[in-house]
């Protein structure tokens, strides 16, 4: 039992490093074919004196059309938005609560008479 679950993990860490090791040879493949790209693009630039563009970060990132290609939250901003819905949840929760005391309030001082 033992050791056919040692195999198991040992062959599960074998595949994640070769998918590691996969990933990290087409990394290095596609930075290579984009420097000799650049290198290409820059011969160009030079024999035709065309300036290279400088690349303007955009101050205010703006919202995609496709809110699938939206900017992921971070763990502070949805710990943030967690608690502010809990929040919400206790505020109803309070007023509900608020509410039903001054129903039963004015029921208790409809039916008691001071002479």
């Amino acid at each position: 039992m033992k050791v056919t679950r040692r195999r198991e993990e040992e062959a599960e860490r074998e595949r994640l490093e070769a998918i590691r090791e996969a990933e990290e040879r087409r990394k290095e493949k596609h930075r290579k074919l984009e420097e000799e790209r650049e290198g290409m693009r820059q011969g160009i630039r030079d024999k035709y004196n065309i300036k290279k563009k400088e690349e303007v970060m955009p101050e205010e990132p703006q919202m995609p059309d496709n809110p699938l290609m939206r900017k992921k939250k971070t763990p502070e901003e949805l710990a943030a938005e967690a608690e502010a819905e809990d929040q919400d949840d206790f505020t109803k929760l309070k007023n509900t609560i608020e509410t039903q005391i001054n129903e039963v309030k004015q029921q208790i001082e409809g039916k008691c008479v001071l002479q």
